[in-house]
């Protein structure tokens, strides 16, 4: 078997691992990178294999940098089976149509502005007439369930805990008259945080493709975060400001909801308006309702009940028309904007930070890990002043960052889930995290007795 990894290395986006067994191809996620806008479109646009040479694809879970650059795959030729759990197919189906929807607008945006200065129009990375051929291949499975997707590997899903429908993959695999197991940990989730079931520990594996954003930090415990994060939503509240937080538009914006919805109804924070704009957080709230297997007990109870509190309360409105949006940034009382893309890159939450960014009362809070480049690391690191859509602004509202917020292990659990694995694993290659964290959690893991681990660079292979 060989391991080439074609994203996530050496940094936190593109998740992007093809295998080749038994003269066969199987690609373990495709998302897109997030960087740079011309870097990222170059490398989004290209793959390092011809397309079609892929035998079968498994998606661990809907977040756009591990699903987002499937649409380019079946467009430069693949049409195979893309397998994925029932709830990440349904999520997909809506992420990727908005994923290409968001791709139009913004070229459309772009373009206007290129014509204005003589400069000729960029396409699209892709349509969401792309997006929606790309979704026909996807196939879903149970958790647990085994399938064979390419001769001589056995798949089976299992509860990650990050978003819904979210997975690691483990892959039995027999070639050349050896057996062995890979186990590939996708996003890692948490414990103890609300809507989902918490992720389930590797207790075997020969091999192990393995996460590390949070290698270098431990995060706080949900409760703490969730209290910082109240402080954030009261002092803005007071001072007439509005709240504007980048969000990924499924699992990260439901807990965000869910808390808030918590600290208005004790009374802990002022009544305001809560605006969750992104039409994909309106379509997933049907889909949440369609996979009680995904939640808690607690959860499940609510849903079945109709009475979610993360989806539905007094006070909270969902936006799907840009009209509607547009009319957020005329109005100048108190209130707070959940918008997508998490990392700020695309879509309308731009627009709600263009138009807010330079007014002291107002705070852009920061929840999720951002990648190098992003406006949201440019925010997250305080930059005095940033550029959008071809324009410069002076950073004068409030920025925070509630780095315990996040959906991925810290390193305490990062080190656990390495541990139980320790004794049979033969190499554990860390992706999808910078150096900085590679490095942390590679000196923690050898700490334990944990040898052979590796920080492949992008494009590099491992022969097994």
């Amino acid at each position: 078997m060989r391991i080439n990894f074609h994203g996530a290395a050496h940094t936190v986006t593109g998740s992007q691992h093809l295998l080749e067994i038994n003269g066969k191809k199987l690609l373990l996620d495709c998302g897109l990178y997030q960087g740079r806008r011309n870097e990222s479109y170059e490398r989004n646009l290209n793959f390092k294999y011809p397309p079609n040479s892929a035998d079968a694809v498994i998606l661990s879970h809907a977040h756009i940098d591990h699903s987002g650059n499937l649409p380019n795959l079946v467009k430069q030729g693949y049409d195979n089976a893309i397998y994925a759990t029932r709830a990440t197919a349904d999520l997909a189906t809506a992420m990727l149509a908005d994923s290409g929807h968001i791709q139009e607008s913004d070229a459309e945006f772009i373009n206007k502005k290129r014509a204005k200065s003589g400069e000729p129009p960029i396409e699209p990375l892709y349509t969401q007439a792309d997006a929606k051929i790309a979704t026909q291949y996807l196939v879903g499975k149970d958790y647990e369930e085994s399938f064979e997707p390419i001769p001589g590997v056995i798949a089976q899903f299992h509860e990650a805990g990050h978003i819904l429908g979210s997975a690691s993959v483990s892959l039995d695999i027999e070639e050349g008259g050896r057996k062995f197991r890979l186990w590939f940990s996708g996003d890692i989730g948490r414990y103890k945080l609300p809507l989902l079931r918490d992720p389930i520990l590797p207790t075997r594996a020969d091999y192990m493709i393995m996460e590390c954003t949070y290698g270098n930090k431990r995060h706080h415990d949900p409760s703490q975060a969730f209290n910082e994060f109240q402080d954030v939503v009261k002092r803005t509240i007071e001072r007439g400001g509005k709240l504007i937080v980048p969000a990924f538009a499924v699992g990260r914006t439901q807990e965000l909801v869910y808390n808030l919805n918590e600290m208005m109804y004790r009374n802990s924070v002022p009544r305001v308006p809560v605006y969750v704009d992104s039409p994909l957080a309106v379509n997933a709230t049907d889909i949440f309702k369609r996979h009680l297997e995904c939640f808690d007990a607690e959860t499940a109870k609510f849903v079945a009940e109709s009475r979610h509190p993360a989806l539905d309360f007094k006070g909270l409105t969902y936006i799907r028309s840009v009209d509607e949006s547009k009319a957020l940034n005329e109005r100048k009382d108190p209130m707070i904007i959940i918008s997508a893309s998490g990392m700020a890159e695309t879509g309308r939450v731009v627009h709600h930070i263009r138009n807010n960014i330079e007014n002291p009362r107002n705070t852009i809070c920061i929840v999720s890990w951002q990648a190098p480049y992003t406006l949201g690391r440019r925010l997250a690191d305080r930059e005095k002043e940033v550029r959008m859509f071809g324009e410069t602004y002076k950073v004068k509202c409030e920025v925070e960052t509630i780095g315990g917020l996040s959906g991925h292990a810290g390193q305490d659990l990062l080190v656990q889930y390495a541990s139980g694995v320790k004794d049979s694993v033969k190499k554990i290659f860390l992706v999808h995290g910078e150096e900085k964290q590679a490095e942390a959690l590679t000196g923690l893991l050898k700490e334990k007795g944990m040898r052979n681990i590796y920080y492949p660079d992008l494009h590099s292979f491992d022969d097994i």
